[in-house]
């Protein structure tokens, strides 16, 4: 039997000799940035923020870029173009003609003929209205609403100047209703993880293809709704009076982005990710307004002479993916520069009341290839990966590292998840970047119009300002003492892996799993963090043979031990 200990002996005797020098370690971080961070600045932005329906071009959008740009130059950010060659601190505002036009909602209203009270209406379901939705006429549109469960009934049914209502999503059936001449659609399709029996006037916000040719509108219910329209057309009553007021227009797309030069290495970066548009507070207001603290407080430090930076920082906000990924591939000389990439992404929730957890979402690993023992996906999901889906790197323990010691000190639940995929942290592993996801979920107002600023937390966002901030003043200071601290830790999180895919192996094999399928986890593990422990080579500022002779003892020793764990799992 291999006991636990014997994992981390071997490991443990390789750093006990090694001369300890004073470098800034992730405790001085935290306290330094612990002593800035208030979280006013992140919560005031996240109630200016949600206040407005946001999609890119939008009324909404670009008074949310202009109040960062307001805080940027408050912090000492200089407007790009206005700056001379000493300024550390900079910032510009991308801006680009939209493809399509862009969309806000005015107002809506939805009432069943023959009853006096709507059973919708936009001040309190601002969600109801669909994205892209054209407006009715100026007095509203009376129809007939006929309910559709599949594609066959539409096929068959004569929908010409009618209203489709189905309990599922249009996609399916989209270029059949357009086909068929319909008015208008209306919807209801909450998941359950919304918990919509509970939570009856929620809903989660749905969208059309840009009308460009086409005029339809859509109305997406909540639970309460639903069962109010449902009830109607069981006794007959099938007459609805829709009045949507939207406005479509020509626009252009904003990206704002502000730099803190570095002094030694200034092309070589951190980049921090929080994207605008989204309706709600939580999604993503709260990234807005926790990545705008951090831009602040770090200018501040700058500004005050309490830190300098040795690589560049970057701060990004725009267009969900679109603006990350536009900053990564328009310019292949800055992208190759980029060595960590961070997406801030729901990042504020007051988790007594959204039901959800703050997770780190972890760059893929064996995790999420096999998910097991304390490791499970949110209810967003994942795709299973594959092992060349993998990309090994220190980046994942050092972040939960960081965000562990925080939650320590503030009594704050961190917890991870396996990579699933769905932000701006996506741009960066296209592009062999290491990047992570900051956020929360399960939430039961997720994408709805209840994700309003009475979910957030202040103290989340400081706790998650704090965790992100700190880290990335480290990794832009990082060196090759930096570096051995952190194989340090690497070597330690390993040791501890590897003793629970045992313990979970030796388990399953118990039960009857086959053995070779079980030594493929283990030295699946093993070749991630062999590459892993490569990965903190990046870190200095040129070959170091001492740090590289540290990266090759721990290969060795981790080769021991999972030669080891691997007879013992064969008996």
């Amino acid at each position: 039997m291999i006991r636990k200990f014997c994992f981390s002996l071997t490991l443990l005797v390789l750093f006990q000799c090694k001369p300890q020098k004073k470098v800034l370690s992730s405790d001085d971080y935290l306290d330094l940035v612990r002593t800035e961070f208030t979280g006013d600045l992140a919560y005031e932005t996240t109630a200016f923020v949600e206040k407005y329906w946001r999609v890119a071009g939008n009324t909404g959008f670009n008074e949310s870029v202009y109040w960062i740009e307001k805080h940027l130059k408050k912090a000492g950010y200089v407007l790009e173009s206005d700056a001379n060659p000493s300024d550390v601190l900079t910032y510009r505002i991308e801006k680009r003609p939209l493809k399509n036009p862009t969309w806000e909602p005015v107002s809506a209203s939805l009432k069943i003929v023959g009853q006096d009270v709507p059973i919708l209406v936009s001040e309190t379901n601002r969600n109801m209205t669909y994205l892209n939705s054209v407006s009715t006429p100026r007095d509203g549109i009376t129809a007939e609403v006929v309910f559709i469960t599949n594609l066959e009934d539409l096929k068959a049914t004569s929908l010409t100047g009618k209203i489709v209502f189905a309990e599922q999503s249009i996609w399916p059936f989209y270029k059949e209703l357009l086909a068929k001449g319909v008015l208008g659609i209306i919807t209801y399709n909450n998941p359950s993880y919304l918990q919509p029996e509970k939570n009856i006037t929620s809903i989660q916000f749905r969208s059309l293809p840009p009308q460009l040719e086409s005029k339809l509108w859509g109305i997406a219910l909540s639970f309460d709704a639903k069962e109010k329209l449902k009830a109607s057309l069981e006794k007959g009553e099938n007459k609805v009076h829709v009045n949507i007021k939207t406005k479509i227009y020509a626009s252009e797309e904003l990206t704002i982005i502000a730099d803190i030069k570095g002094s030694k290495m200034p092309k070589e970066r951190i980049v921090f990710s929080a994207h605008i548009q989204e309706p709600g507070a939580n999604d993503n207001a709260t990234g807005v307004g926790a990545q705008l603290e951090m831009a602040s407080i770090a200018a501040n430090l700058i500004t005050n002479n309490k830190i300098a930076l040795d690589r560049s920082m970057t701060f990004l906000w725009g267009d969900e993916i679109i603006s990350t990924r536009r900053y990564i591939t328009d310019d292949e000389k800055r992208a190759a520069d980029i060595k960590w990439g961070i997406s801030l992404d729901m990042v504020g929730e007051n988790t007594a009341i959204t039901g959800g957890s703050f997770l780190i979402e972890k760059m893929p690993d064996p995790s999420a290839i096999w998910t097991r023992g304390k490791d499970k996906h949110s209810e967003w999901g994942g795709d299973v990966l594959a092992l060349e889906d993998m990309k090994p790197h220190y980046l994942n323990d050092f972040i939960i590292y960081n965000f562990k010691k925080q939650g320590a000190f503030a009594n704050w639940e961190v917890n991870t998840n396996p990579f699933e995929g769905g932000s701006d942290h996506m741009p960066f592993l296209d592009a062999d970047i290491p990047g992570l996801l900051l956020w929360h979920f399960t939430d039961q107002f997720y994408h709805t119009d209840n994700d309003r600023i009475d979910k957030v937390s202040k103290e989340t966002l400081k706790n998650v300002g704090v965790g992100a901030l700190a880290s990335g003043l480290q990794l832009v200071n990082s060196n090759s003492k930096t570096a051995s601290g952190i194989l340090e830790n690497l070597v330690a999180t390993s040791n501890k892996r590897l003793s629970n895919e045992f313990e979970l192996s030796k388990a399953a094999i118990k039960e009857g799993a086959n053995i070779a399928d079980e030594k493929a986890i283990i030295l699946a593990w093993e070749d991630w963090y062999k590459k892993a422990f490569e990965s903190v080579s990046d870190m200095s500022y040129g070959e170091d043979k001492k740090l590289q002779e540290e990266i090759n003892n721990a290969k060795t020793a981790m080769a021991l031990n999972v030669k080891n764990i691997l007879l013992e799992l064969e008996k």
